[in-house]
Protein backbone atom coordinates (compact mmCIF):
# COMPACT_ATOMS: atom_id res chain seq x y z
CA UNK A 1 0.00 0.00 0.00
CA UNK A 2 1.04 3.18 -0.78
CA UNK A 3 2.16 5.92 2.17
CA UNK A 4 -0.20 7.90 3.11
CA UNK A 5 1.31 11.40 1.96
CA UNK A 6 -1.49 13.71 1.14
CA UNK A 7 -5.46 13.30 1.57
CA UNK A 8 -7.73 14.67 -1.21
CA UNK A 9 -9.28 18.29 -0.51
CA UNK A 10 -12.77 17.12 0.00
CA UNK A 11 -11.51 16.90 3.48
CA UNK A 12 -9.03 19.51 4.04
CA UNK A 13 -6.83 17.02 6.43
CA UNK A 14 -3.97 15.85 5.77
CA UNK A 15 -4.42 11.51 6.16
CA UNK A 16 -1.15 11.29 7.94
CA UNK A 17 -2.61 13.36 10.63
CA UNK A 18 -6.07 11.85 10.13
CA UNK A 19 -4.50 8.14 11.15
CA UNK A 20 -3.26 9.60 13.72
CA UNK A 21 -6.43 10.91 15.01
CA UNK A 22 -8.14 7.99 14.52
CA UNK A 23 -6.08 5.63 16.58
CA UNK A 24 -8.30 6.56 19.78
CA UNK A 25 -9.63 3.32 20.74
CA UNK A 26 -7.64 0.46 20.07
CA UNK A 27 -9.75 -2.39 22.15
CA UNK A 28 -13.32 -3.72 22.14
CA UNK A 29 -13.89 -3.40 25.62
CA UNK A 30 -15.29 -0.14 27.26
CA UNK A 31 -12.55 1.04 29.19
CA UNK A 32 -10.45 1.50 26.37
CA UNK A 33 -13.12 2.18 24.31
CA UNK A 34 -14.37 5.51 26.59
CA UNK A 35 -11.02 6.12 27.41
CA UNK A 36 -8.46 5.69 25.20
CA UNK A 37 -4.65 5.94 25.39
CA UNK A 38 -3.42 8.79 23.30
CA UNK A 39 -1.10 6.88 20.02
CA UNK A 40 1.54 7.85 17.87
CA UNK A 41 0.07 8.43 14.24
CA UNK A 42 1.73 5.89 12.03
CA UNK A 43 2.20 5.47 7.98
CA UNK A 44 0.07 3.97 5.65
CA UNK A 45 3.25 1.49 4.96
CA UNK A 46 2.25 0.30 8.23
CA UNK A 47 -1.09 0.86 9.04
CA UNK A 48 -3.21 -2.32 8.68
CA UNK A 49 -0.05 -4.72 9.94
CA UNK A 50 -1.55 -5.46 13.17
CA UNK A 51 -5.42 -6.51 14.71
CA UNK A 52 -4.96 -3.56 17.15
CA UNK A 53 -4.10 -0.87 14.36
CA UNK A 54 -6.76 -2.44 12.20
CA UNK A 55 -9.44 -1.89 14.86
CA UNK A 56 -7.78 1.80 15.42
CA UNK A 57 -8.73 2.18 12.18
CA UNK A 58 -12.23 0.90 12.11
CA UNK A 59 -12.44 2.92 15.59
CA UNK A 60 -11.43 6.29 13.73
CA UNK A 61 -14.05 6.43 11.24
CA UNK A 62 -16.61 6.80 14.47
CA UNK A 63 -14.05 9.41 15.58
CA UNK A 64 -14.76 11.35 12.18
CA UNK A 65 -18.66 10.97 12.43
CA UNK A 66 -18.14 12.44 15.95
CA UNK A 67 -16.49 15.67 14.67
CA UNK A 68 -18.11 18.76 16.19
CA UNK A 69 -19.12 19.80 12.43
CA UNK A 70 -20.79 16.72 12.11
CA UNK A 71 -22.67 13.82 14.78
CA UNK A 72 -20.39 15.34 17.35
CA UNK A 73 -22.80 18.91 17.59
CA UNK A 74 -23.12 21.19 14.52
CA UNK A 75 -25.46 18.35 12.59
CA UNK A 76 -28.26 18.60 15.70
CA UNK A 77 -27.46 22.29 15.65
CA UNK A 78 -27.95 23.30 12.28
CA UNK A 79 -30.69 20.84 11.33
CA UNK A 80 -32.96 22.33 14.52
CA UNK A 81 -31.85 25.93 13.86
CA UNK A 82 -33.50 25.66 10.44
CA UNK A 83 -36.97 24.45 11.56
CA UNK A 84 -39.55 26.65 13.35
CA UNK A 85 -39.42 25.04 17.35
CA UNK A 86 -36.45 26.88 18.43
CA UNK A 87 -35.82 31.13 18.61
CA UNK A 88 -32.30 32.73 18.36
CA UNK A 89 -31.51 34.98 20.93
CA UNK A 90 -27.85 35.96 20.27
CA UNK A 91 -27.59 35.98 15.98
CA UNK A 92 -24.48 34.49 16.34
CA UNK A 93 -23.31 33.30 12.80
CA UNK A 94 -20.81 30.62 14.42
CA UNK A 95 -23.89 29.27 16.24
CA UNK A 96 -26.14 28.57 13.49
CA UNK A 97 -27.74 32.09 13.00
CA UNK A 98 -27.63 32.22 9.53
CA UNK A 99 -28.86 28.64 8.92
CA UNK A 100 -31.36 30.15 11.50
CA UNK A 101 -32.91 33.00 9.21
CA UNK A 102 -32.08 31.43 6.36
CA UNK A 103 -28.92 33.14 5.15
CA UNK A 104 -26.46 30.59 4.49
CA UNK A 105 -24.39 30.82 1.33
CA UNK A 106 -21.49 29.20 0.02
CA UNK A 107 -19.26 30.71 2.04
CA UNK A 108 -20.63 30.30 5.30
CA UNK A 109 -18.47 27.90 7.95
CA UNK A 110 -21.20 25.49 8.22
CA UNK A 111 -21.66 24.66 4.76
CA UNK A 112 -17.74 23.57 4.42
CA UNK A 113 -17.33 22.46 7.55
CA UNK A 114 -19.91 19.59 7.38
CA UNK A 115 -19.18 18.98 3.89
CA UNK A 116 -15.99 18.19 4.93
CA UNK A 117 -16.42 16.37 8.09
CA UNK A 118 -18.86 14.11 6.17
CA UNK A 119 -16.16 13.54 3.52
CA UNK A 120 -13.69 13.30 5.55
CA UNK A 121 -15.92 10.23 7.37
CA UNK A 122 -16.42 8.95 3.96
CA UNK A 123 -12.80 8.86 3.47
CA UNK A 124 -11.81 7.23 6.20
CA UNK A 125 -14.01 4.55 5.65
CA UNK A 126 -12.36 4.20 2.10
CA UNK A 127 -9.23 3.37 3.42
CA UNK A 128 -10.81 0.62 5.98
CA UNK A 129 -12.76 -0.68 3.24
CA UNK A 130 -9.72 -1.32 0.58
CA UNK A 131 -7.20 -1.26 3.31
CA UNK A 132 -8.80 -4.64 4.72
CA UNK A 133 -9.50 -5.34 0.84
CA UNK A 134 -5.52 -5.37 0.29
CA UNK A 135 -4.86 -7.09 3.58
CA UNK A 136 -7.20 -9.92 4.11
CA UNK A 137 -4.75 -11.91 6.54
CA UNK A 138 -4.26 -9.46 9.19
CA UNK A 139 -7.88 -10.48 11.37
CA UNK A 140 -10.10 -13.44 10.85
CA UNK A 141 -12.33 -13.34 7.85
CA UNK A 142 -15.31 -12.58 10.15
CA UNK A 143 -13.86 -10.19 11.70
CA UNK A 144 -12.64 -8.57 8.68
CA UNK A 145 -16.18 -8.60 7.09
CA UNK A 146 -17.13 -7.24 10.13
CA UNK A 147 -15.04 -4.18 10.29
CA UNK A 148 -16.05 -3.65 6.45
CA UNK A 149 -19.44 -3.79 7.00
CA UNK A 150 -18.80 -0.98 9.78
CA UNK A 151 -17.24 1.10 7.55
CA UNK A 152 -20.25 0.58 5.08
CA UNK A 153 -22.64 1.50 7.27
CA UNK A 154 -20.96 4.66 8.36
CA UNK A 155 -20.15 5.40 5.06
CA UNK A 156 -23.96 5.30 4.27
CA UNK A 157 -25.14 7.46 7.64
CA UNK A 158 -22.67 9.81 5.91
CA UNK A 159 -23.91 10.46 2.43
CA UNK A 160 -27.40 10.18 3.70
CA UNK A 161 -26.57 13.00 6.13
CA UNK A 162 -25.13 15.02 3.10
CA UNK A 163 -27.74 14.50 0.39
CA UNK A 164 -30.28 15.39 2.58
CA UNK A 165 -29.06 18.94 3.06
CA UNK A 166 -27.27 19.81 -0.18
CA UNK A 167 -29.94 17.75 -2.46
CA UNK A 168 -33.03 18.57 -3.33
CA UNK A 169 -35.77 15.96 -1.89
CA UNK A 170 -35.71 12.97 -3.17
CA UNK A 171 -39.73 12.95 -3.19
CA UNK A 172 -39.49 15.92 -5.34
CA UNK A 173 -38.97 14.02 -8.65
CA UNK A 174 -37.93 10.45 -7.63
CA UNK A 175 -34.47 11.58 -6.90
CA UNK A 176 -33.56 12.81 -10.79
CA UNK A 177 -31.88 15.73 -9.42
CA UNK A 178 -28.18 16.12 -9.02
CA UNK A 179 -27.08 14.91 -6.21
CA UNK A 180 -23.62 14.23 -4.48
CA UNK A 181 -20.07 13.45 -5.93
CA UNK A 182 -20.00 9.38 -4.79
CA UNK A 183 -16.18 8.68 -3.72
CA UNK A 184 -15.92 5.43 -3.01
CA UNK A 185 -12.37 4.66 -3.10
CA UNK A 186 -9.62 5.75 -0.90
CA UNK A 187 -8.10 8.85 -1.92
CA UNK A 188 -4.64 9.84 -0.84
CA UNK A 189 -3.69 12.47 -3.19
CA UNK A 190 -5.28 15.44 -5.03
CA UNK A 191 -5.36 13.35 -8.13
CA UNK A 192 -9.21 12.71 -8.33
CA UNK A 193 -10.50 15.43 -7.11
CA UNK A 194 -12.66 15.81 -9.77
CA UNK A 195 -15.76 13.63 -10.29
CA UNK A 196 -19.40 14.67 -10.92
CA UNK A 197 -22.21 14.78 -9.11
CA UNK A 198 -24.24 11.32 -8.98
CA UNK A 199 -28.35 11.62 -8.93
CA UNK A 200 -29.91 12.11 -5.62
CA UNK A 201 -31.32 8.20 -6.61
CA UNK A 202 -27.89 7.34 -7.20
CA UNK A 203 -26.66 8.26 -3.85
CA UNK A 204 -29.83 6.40 -2.47
CA UNK A 205 -28.90 3.59 -4.25
CA UNK A 206 -25.61 3.51 -2.92
CA UNK A 207 -26.80 4.10 0.22
CA UNK A 208 -28.98 0.83 0.54
CA UNK A 209 -26.58 -1.10 -1.38
CA UNK A 210 -24.08 -0.23 1.66
CA UNK A 211 -26.54 -1.08 4.56
CA UNK A 212 -27.67 -4.24 2.86
CA UNK A 213 -24.13 -5.44 2.99
CA UNK A 214 -23.45 -4.10 6.38
CA UNK A 215 -26.62 -6.34 7.80
CA UNK A 216 -25.31 -9.39 6.14
CA UNK A 217 -21.90 -8.58 7.71
CA UNK A 218 -22.28 -7.29 10.95
CA UNK A 219 -22.78 -8.86 14.55
CA UNK A 220 -25.45 -9.57 16.28
CA UNK A 221 -25.26 -7.89 18.89
CA UNK A 222 -21.91 -7.00 21.19
CA UNK A 223 -20.14 -8.17 24.38
CA UNK A 224 -21.89 -5.39 26.51
CA UNK A 225 -24.71 -2.65 26.81
CA UNK A 226 -22.24 0.24 25.92
CA UNK A 227 -20.52 -1.38 22.59
CA UNK A 228 -24.62 -2.46 21.28
CA UNK A 229 -24.63 1.38 21.65
CA UNK A 230 -21.59 2.85 19.93
CA UNK A 231 -21.47 0.41 17.37
CA UNK A 232 -23.33 -0.54 14.48
CA UNK A 233 -24.84 -4.43 14.76
CA UNK A 234 -27.52 -5.87 12.35
CA UNK A 235 -30.11 -3.99 13.83
CA UNK A 236 -28.87 -0.65 13.58
CA UNK A 237 -28.13 -1.22 9.66
CA UNK A 238 -32.11 -2.05 9.83
CA UNK A 239 -33.10 0.55 11.69
CA UNK A 240 -31.41 3.02 9.26
CA UNK A 241 -32.64 1.44 6.68
CA UNK A 242 -36.15 2.64 7.84
CA UNK A 243 -35.36 6.19 7.69
CA UNK A 244 -33.82 6.28 4.12
CA UNK A 245 -36.45 3.98 2.76
CA UNK A 246 -39.22 6.54 4.52
CA UNK A 247 -37.12 9.92 2.70
CA UNK A 248 -37.81 8.07 -0.25
CA UNK A 249 -41.55 7.74 -0.06
CA UNK A 250 -40.78 3.86 -0.09
CA UNK A 251 -43.24 2.75 2.55
CA UNK A 252 -43.15 -0.75 1.56
CA UNK A 253 -39.95 -1.05 1.82
CA UNK A 254 -39.59 0.76 5.29
CA UNK A 255 -42.33 -1.99 6.32
CA UNK A 256 -40.46 -4.55 5.29
CA UNK A 257 -37.29 -3.31 6.92
CA UNK A 258 -39.31 -2.65 10.64
CA UNK A 259 -40.70 -6.07 10.61
CA UNK A 260 -37.26 -7.50 11.13
CA UNK A 261 -37.17 -5.75 14.10
CA UNK A 262 -40.27 -4.61 15.23
CA UNK A 263 -42.55 -7.42 16.43
CA UNK A 264 -46.51 -8.19 15.40
CA UNK A 265 -47.73 -6.95 18.29
CA UNK A 266 -47.56 -4.61 21.39
CA UNK A 267 -45.56 -4.42 23.20
CA UNK A 268 -43.47 -3.54 20.50
CA UNK A 269 -39.89 -4.89 20.57
CA UNK A 270 -36.86 -6.92 18.30
CA UNK A 271 -37.15 -10.24 18.60
CA UNK A 272 -33.58 -10.49 16.89
CA UNK A 273 -30.19 -9.49 17.90
CA UNK A 274 -30.17 -6.81 20.31
CA UNK A 275 -33.78 -6.25 22.49
CA UNK A 276 -34.45 -3.07 21.04
CA UNK A 277 -37.91 -1.97 22.65
CA UNK A 278 -39.02 1.30 24.21
CA UNK A 279 -37.57 2.04 27.53
CA UNK A 280 -38.39 5.05 30.07
CA UNK A 281 -38.16 8.37 28.59
CA UNK A 282 -36.28 9.99 31.18
CA UNK A 283 -33.63 7.73 31.79
CA UNK A 284 -32.36 7.34 28.17
CA UNK A 285 -31.76 11.18 28.32
CA UNK A 286 -30.12 11.00 31.81
CA UNK A 287 -29.03 8.15 33.85
CA UNK A 288 -28.82 5.26 30.97
CA UNK A 289 -27.28 6.12 27.39
CA UNK A 290 -27.22 2.84 26.63
CA UNK A 291 -30.30 1.46 27.16
CA UNK A 292 -31.86 -1.14 24.67
CA UNK A 293 -33.99 1.88 23.39
CA UNK A 294 -30.73 3.53 21.80
CA UNK A 295 -29.38 1.96 18.76
CA UNK A 296 -27.24 4.27 18.03
CA UNK A 297 -25.37 7.18 19.98
CA UNK A 298 -22.48 9.54 20.06
CA UNK A 299 -20.87 8.81 23.26
CA UNK A 300 -18.61 11.82 25.24
CA UNK A 301 -16.07 11.22 28.38
CA UNK A 302 -13.53 14.05 29.30
CA UNK A 303 -11.20 12.75 26.88
CA UNK A 304 -13.05 13.16 24.04
CA UNK A 305 -15.78 14.90 23.80
CA UNK A 306 -17.21 18.14 21.87
CA UNK A 307 -17.21 21.18 23.94
CA UNK A 308 -17.69 25.32 22.68
CA UNK A 309 -19.47 26.55 19.71
CA UNK A 310 -19.62 23.13 18.23
CA UNK A 311 -21.46 21.45 21.12
CA UNK A 312 -25.23 21.04 20.97
CA UNK A 313 -25.77 21.15 24.49
CA UNK A 314 -24.02 24.18 25.22
CA UNK A 315 -25.51 26.36 22.27
CA UNK A 316 -29.24 25.22 23.07
CA UNK A 317 -29.26 25.04 26.85
CA UNK A 318 -25.98 25.77 29.33
CA UNK A 319 -25.31 28.96 26.87
CA UNK A 320 -28.98 30.15 26.49
CA UNK A 321 -29.06 31.60 22.58
CA UNK A 322 -31.73 29.01 21.50
CA UNK A 323 -35.30 28.85 23.58
CA UNK A 324 -38.08 26.62 22.52
CA UNK A 325 -40.70 28.76 20.24
CA UNK A 326 -43.91 29.19 21.59
CA UNK A 327 -45.34 28.92 18.48
CA UNK A 328 -44.08 26.03 17.43
CA UNK A 329 -44.30 22.58 18.91
CA UNK A 330 -43.71 23.26 22.65
CA UNK A 331 -46.88 25.69 22.60
CA UNK A 332 -49.39 22.72 21.28
CA UNK A 333 -52.12 22.58 23.51
CA UNK A 334 -52.53 18.65 22.58
CA UNK A 335 -49.38 18.11 23.96
CA UNK A 336 -50.68 17.51 27.80
CA UNK A 337 -48.85 18.86 30.97
CA UNK A 338 -49.05 15.19 31.99
CA UNK A 339 -46.81 14.03 29.45
CA UNK A 340 -43.03 12.96 30.24
CA UNK A 341 -41.10 15.08 27.36
CA UNK A 342 -42.91 17.51 29.12
CA UNK A 343 -40.42 17.71 31.54
CA UNK A 344 -37.56 18.39 29.35
CA UNK A 345 -37.54 21.76 29.98
CA UNK A 346 -36.17 24.92 32.44
CA UNK A 347 -37.45 28.50 32.46
CA UNK A 348 -35.12 31.61 32.41
CA UNK A 349 -36.08 35.48 31.32
CA UNK A 350 -39.61 33.85 30.78
CA UNK A 351 -38.92 31.31 27.85
CA UNK A 352 -38.40 27.72 28.02
CA UNK A 353 -34.76 26.19 27.17
CA UNK A 354 -34.35 22.37 25.92
CA UNK A 355 -32.91 19.92 28.99
CA UNK A 356 -32.86 16.99 26.98
CA UNK A 357 -28.98 17.47 27.22
CA UNK A 358 -28.26 19.04 30.36
CA UNK A 359 -25.19 17.90 32.12
CA UNK A 360 -22.71 20.65 32.98
CA UNK A 361 -19.71 21.23 31.31
CA UNK A 362 -17.40 19.65 29.74
CA UNK A 363 -20.94 18.28 28.45
CA UNK A 364 -20.76 14.88 28.31
CA UNK A 365 -24.57 13.63 27.46
CA UNK A 366 -24.85 11.04 24.63
CA UNK A 367 -26.15 12.32 21.12
CA UNK A 368 -28.58 10.33 20.01
CA UNK A 369 -28.59 9.10 16.44
CA UNK A 370 -30.96 6.45 16.34
CA UNK A 371 -33.45 5.60 18.47
CA UNK A 372 -36.05 2.61 18.65
CA UNK A 373 -38.72 5.13 19.20
CA UNK A 374 -38.08 6.57 15.54
CA UNK A 375 -38.45 3.43 14.41
CA UNK A 376 -41.41 2.61 15.59
CA UNK A 377 -42.96 5.99 14.28
CA UNK A 378 -41.37 5.22 10.74
CA UNK A 379 -42.98 2.10 10.58
CA UNK A 380 -46.53 4.05 11.77
CA UNK A 381 -45.86 6.62 9.03
CA UNK A 382 -45.14 3.93 6.10
CA UNK A 383 -48.18 1.63 7.90
CA UNK A 384 -50.62 4.65 7.47
CA UNK A 385 -49.53 6.25 4.01
CA UNK A 386 -50.34 2.64 2.83
CA UNK A 387 -53.70 2.14 3.88
CA UNK A 388 -52.77 -0.12 7.31
CA UNK A 389 -54.68 2.85 9.67
CA UNK A 390 -54.77 0.04 12.78
CA UNK A 391 -51.30 -1.04 12.80
CA UNK A 392 -50.13 2.78 12.44
CA UNK A 393 -52.16 3.41 15.37
CA UNK A 394 -50.90 0.90 17.50
CA UNK A 395 -47.08 2.03 16.92
CA UNK A 396 -48.43 5.64 17.65
CA UNK A 397 -49.59 4.55 20.67
CA UNK A 398 -47.07 3.15 21.79
CA UNK A 399 -44.92 6.23 21.13
CA UNK A 400 -47.27 8.66 23.15
CA UNK A 401 -48.38 6.31 26.05
CA UNK A 402 -44.95 5.21 27.19
CA UNK A 403 -44.51 9.05 27.91
CA UNK A 404 -48.30 9.53 28.90
CA UNK A 405 -50.30 6.35 29.20
CA UNK A 406 -53.54 8.25 30.24
CA UNK A 407 -53.48 9.95 27.18
CA UNK A 408 -56.21 8.97 24.18
CA UNK A 409 -55.89 10.35 20.44
CA UNK A 410 -59.41 12.71 19.95
CA UNK A 411 -60.79 10.53 16.94
CA UNK A 412 -61.02 13.44 14.71
CA UNK A 413 -57.05 13.13 15.08
CA UNK A 414 -56.69 9.38 13.72
CA UNK A 415 -59.71 8.45 11.81
CA UNK A 416 -58.73 8.98 8.47
CA UNK A 417 -55.82 8.29 6.63
CA UNK A 418 -55.18 12.09 6.22
CA UNK A 419 -55.81 12.78 9.67
CA UNK A 420 -52.98 9.89 10.89
CA UNK A 421 -50.54 10.81 9.55
CA UNK A 422 -50.70 14.63 10.42
CA UNK A 423 -50.64 13.25 13.87
CA UNK A 424 -47.89 10.79 13.37
CA UNK A 425 -45.83 13.86 12.03
CA UNK A 426 -46.87 15.99 14.89
CA UNK A 427 -45.80 13.13 17.41
CA UNK A 428 -42.37 13.20 15.30
CA UNK A 429 -41.93 16.76 16.28
CA UNK A 430 -42.82 15.99 19.99
CA UNK A 431 -40.61 12.77 20.56
CA UNK A 432 -37.71 13.58 18.51
CA UNK A 433 -37.48 17.10 19.27
CA UNK A 434 -33.97 18.18 19.72
CA UNK A 435 -32.51 15.24 18.03
CA UNK A 436 -31.94 16.76 14.39
CA UNK A 437 -35.23 15.57 12.65
CA UNK A 438 -37.29 18.47 12.18
CA UNK A 439 -36.15 20.14 8.50
CA UNK A 440 -35.28 16.73 7.08
CA UNK A 441 -38.83 16.49 7.70
CA UNK A 442 -40.49 19.30 6.35
CA UNK A 443 -38.16 18.72 3.46
CA UNK A 444 -39.04 15.08 2.71
CA UNK A 445 -42.53 15.93 2.72
CA UNK A 446 -42.04 19.09 0.52
CA UNK A 447 -43.23 21.42 3.10
CA UNK A 448 -42.02 25.26 4.01
CA UNK A 449 -39.59 26.00 6.10
CA UNK A 450 -42.09 28.06 8.59
CA UNK A 451 -41.75 31.56 9.65
CA UNK A 452 -40.74 32.32 12.88
CA UNK A 453 -39.72 34.97 15.25
CA UNK A 454 -39.12 36.52 18.20
CA UNK A 455 -39.51 40.45 19.54
CA UNK A 456 -35.97 41.21 17.96
CA UNK A 457 -35.12 38.79 15.18
CA UNK A 458 -37.50 36.99 12.37
CA UNK A 459 -36.98 34.45 9.87
CA UNK A 460 -38.51 34.41 6.54
CA UNK A 461 -40.41 31.19 4.78
CA UNK A 462 -38.41 29.09 3.11
CA UNK A 463 -40.59 27.78 -0.02
CA UNK A 464 -39.50 24.12 -1.58
CA UNK A 465 -39.04 26.09 -5.25
CA UNK A 466 -36.43 28.64 -3.51
CA UNK A 467 -32.78 27.71 -4.05
CA UNK A 468 -32.25 27.86 -0.33
CA UNK A 469 -34.36 25.13 0.66
CA UNK A 470 -31.51 23.04 0.56
CA UNK A 471 -27.60 23.86 1.24
CA UNK A 472 -25.31 25.58 -1.29
CA UNK A 473 -22.66 23.49 -2.63
CA UNK A 474 -19.34 24.68 -0.66
CA UNK A 475 -16.95 27.11 -2.36
CA UNK A 476 -14.24 25.60 -1.18
CA UNK A 477 -15.41 22.59 -2.67
CA UNK A 478 -16.49 24.28 -5.76
CA UNK A 479 -12.86 25.63 -6.28
CA UNK A 480 -10.71 22.30 -5.72
CA UNK A 481 -13.62 20.18 -7.78
CA UNK A 482 -14.08 21.50 -11.42
CA UNK A 483 -16.66 19.28 -12.09
CA UNK A 484 -19.38 20.01 -9.36
CA UNK A 485 -21.00 22.05 -11.50
CA UNK A 486 -21.23 20.15 -14.46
Amino acid sequence: MKKFIKHTSISRISTAMCLGLLLVASGCDEDKYLNPKPATSISGANAFDTPERVLGLVNGIYKAVKSGNFYGGNYYTYSEARGEEFINRTSNTFTAYEAWNQTLNSGSNFVAGFWAAGYGAINNANIVIKGLTDNPTVVNATLSKQYIAEAKFLRALSYFSLVTLYARPYNENKGTSPGLPLRLQAETTTANNGLKRSSVAEVYAQIIKDLDEAEADLPNSYSSNLLNTTRAHKNTAIALKTRVYLNAGNYAKVIDEAKKIVSNAAPFAATTGVNHKLQNIIEIFTTNYTSTESILSVPMTELDNVTGQSSFPYVFNANSEYNLNPNGIWGDTEWKSTDLRRTFARTASGVQFLTKYNKPSPFLDYLPIIRYSEVLLNYAEAAARTGDLTKSLELLKAVRNRSDASYVFPTSNVATQTALINTILKERRIELLGEGFRSNDLVRNLLPLPAKASSSLSAPAVEPSQANYVFPLPNVEIVSNKLLLE
